[in-house]
Order: structure tokens, then sequence, then C-alpha cells
């Protein structure tokens, strides 16, 4: 019965499906696995006691005594706890995650009473907590994991996408790739501000996605399976998951399309085209023969590719849950999967309820 459990329970996390495992404990599943990263860093932050300012064999005492100070606490943290000094915890709490943030942060303020650092180490170990439990607890490494397993299945629907979409894109995109408006915004636009106008079609399409993935999760829900309805949590679990593999999708069509405009404007636009124009190639460019005919690949060039590429992804990542077609290829592969998995989850409630367990066999080990 325990091994039945625990293959059911190997099954959802490696779909990067954590949640839907009973009992599944912050404290004991996600900062127990998280420890290993957590006590590297906890021991790294013995530098904190240093200073730049001091010889080479006063910070070498000094890093030594902050590593004596934060053995010394989390042991003693141990021995409160009831657990042997030396032992790494089984389970993470509040008190020991309050020894991870705040000790580390203290090291600074007694030997240099650097008051400011003691708020820096503070804080970003905190992010480094939310981090973990951002990424563990709702499964971000096995599901891109199960993406990348899948990737060539994944390239193939992509592409097929693409082909689909290059018809309708390029009624628009190869206009505005053809006008020197178009070249003068991009061409002349910083490559930080290509970069941030790429984090927000990526945070706009994101937002798209997770208000228009619950109606779509309850319709798989009622379609793919019975049983219990998901706790808001394995809801949040499964969009998550959704939203990771549409990226992968629209990441494929968004570099398809860049790199077409990229070999189409090095065959259509050339040296000439930009005089005319008044764009400059940009911080580089590079000649190049084809065929007896000059070819031309600039920074301006690469950019107005990439702009191009931003908006196709923000139209294609819409157009998954809003056009007909690409919705019903979407979900309908995304539907066939979760079938299994919410009648796996149907067997794994009942083989739980049938043994009398409230907590689940890896609880209790």
């Amino acid at each position: 019965m325990s091994a039945q459990l625990e293959r059911y329970e190997q099954r959802f996390r490696r779909a990067g499906l954590p949640l839907f495992i009973e009992d599944f404990s912050p404290t004991h599943d996600i900062f127990t696995r998280a420890a290993p990263l957590l006590v590297v860093v906890f021991l790294i932050e013995m530098l904190g006691a240093t200073s730049l300012d001091w010889h080479w064999w006063q910070n070498l005492l000094a890093a030594l005594g902050g590593l004596v100070v934060l053995i010394a606490g989390f042991g003693l943290l141990n021995r409160f706890r009831g657990r042997p000094f030396w032992s790494l915890p089984t389970r993470f709490g509040i008190p020991e995650l309050a020894v991870f943030v705040f000790l580390p942060a203290l090291l600074p303020v007694v030997t240099q009473e650097q008051v400011r650092q003691f708020f820096g180490i503070a804080i970003a170990n905190l992010v480094l907590v939310g981090i973990a439990y951002v990424v563990i607890g709702y499964g971000l490494i096995a599901t891109t994991y199960w993406g990348l397993r899948r990737l060539a299945s994944e390239l193939g629907n992509s592409f097929a996408s693409l082909v689909r979409a290059l018809p309708l894109l390029l009624v628009f995109s190869l206009v505005l790739f053809v006008t020197a408006d178009m070249w003068q915004v991009f061409g002349g636009m910083p490559t930080a501000f290509i970069v941030l106008l790429m984090v927000a079609f990526t945070a706009l399409s994101t937002l798209f996605l997770l208000i228009r993935l619950p109606h779509e999760v309850d319709a798989i829900e009622r379609d793919a399976g019975s049983g219990p309805p998901l706790r808001r949590s394995q809801r949040m679990n499964l969009s998550i998951s959704l939203v990771i593999r549409q990226w992968m999708q629209v990441l494929v069509v968004s570099a398809g399309v860049g790199l077409f405009f990229v070999g189409f404007g090095m065959l259509a636009i050339s040296k000439h085209v930009y005089d005319q124009w008044g764009v400059t190639p940009g911080s580089w460019s590079y000649d190049i023969t084809l065929m007896h005919h000059p070819l031309l690949i600039s920074a301006s060039l690469v950019k107005v590719a990439v702009g191009i590429a931003n908006f196709t992804g923000l139209y294609y990542s819409i157009a998954l849950l809003t056009d007909s077609t690409f919705r019903t290829d979407f979900l309908d592969n995304v539907s066939a999967e979760l079938r299994d998995l919410f009648t796996a989850r149907t067997e794994y409630l009942a083989l739980r309820d049938s043994s009398g367990l409230t907590e689940s066999p890896t609880r209790s080990a």
C-alpha cells in the first residue's frame, strides 16, 4: 500500500503537480528539499563578518569566528527543538527559517556595526526563502524538467502552430517590417529598452493567461475526471504548470518569427534602403555575400526582428485561448494528459481512504 501511494506521489511530482499530494507540507516537502541550498548559503554568509579594510589574517579569523557563531546558533536551536546538536533538521519551521534569515545578518552588526548590511542580508535571505517556496512548492523545476523531456513533441506542436499562424501573422508583420517608422522606432531603441519590452509583453501575456486559465481548468476538470474538487492551491499549481507549458510554445513561435525576419531583412533591406530611410545599422553590422549579392546584418535589423517577434508572441499567447483553431490544438493535448492525471488522483485518494491514512507514508517516515 505504501509503495503504491509513493508511486502516485512520484508521478504527481514528475508532472510538476506536487500539490496534488495530500498533506503536502511546506515544512517537510518544500524547505527540507531546499535544505542543501539553504545550508550552503547559510555557511557562505560567514563572510559577512569580514571587511575589505582589514588584513587577510584578520578576515580569516573573522570568517572562522562567524562560522563558529552560525554553527553554534543552529546547534543550540537543534538542542532547544529536541534534536542532536550536529543534526540537520528534517522539518523546517518558523524557528529554523528565522535563524537562517536573521543570524547571518547579525555578523556585520557585531563585527563592524553595519546596520545597513543587517537589513540587506536579512531581506536577501527572506527573498531566497520565498523563491524556494514558490519554485519547489509549485513544482516549477519538475514542470520545466517535464517540459524539457517532452521538448521534441512540444517543438513539433509549436512548429505546426507556427506554420498555421504565419499566414495571418505575415499579413500585418510584413507591412510593419518594411516601414521606415518601425525601423526608426526599434532601431534607435536602446538594447535595455528592448529587453524591458520583452519582459513587459511576457508579463502582459502571463496576466491574460492567469485570468483566463481558471475557466479552462474548470472545464478540463469537469471533462477529465471525477473525485473531489481541486483545492485553491492545487488549482494554482495546475495553472502555473499550464502557463509554463504555454510559455514554451510561445517562445518557439516568437523565436521562429524573429529568425524569419532576420533572414528576410538580410535579403530585402540593403544598405541603400538604410540610407533612404535615414536609419543607421546600429552599434554593429556585418557584410555577407550570397550569390554575388551583398547582404547586411545589423543591430538595427535584429532589434526590429525582436520587436516584431514580441508582438507576435503576445498575439499568439492570446490566440491560444481565444482563437478556436489554436485553442483546440493546445487544450486537446493538455486535456488528454490531465485526464490521466485526474484519474490517477482519484485512484490515489481512494487508496488513501481505504488504508485509513490521515498522513501519507512519506511524512511519517
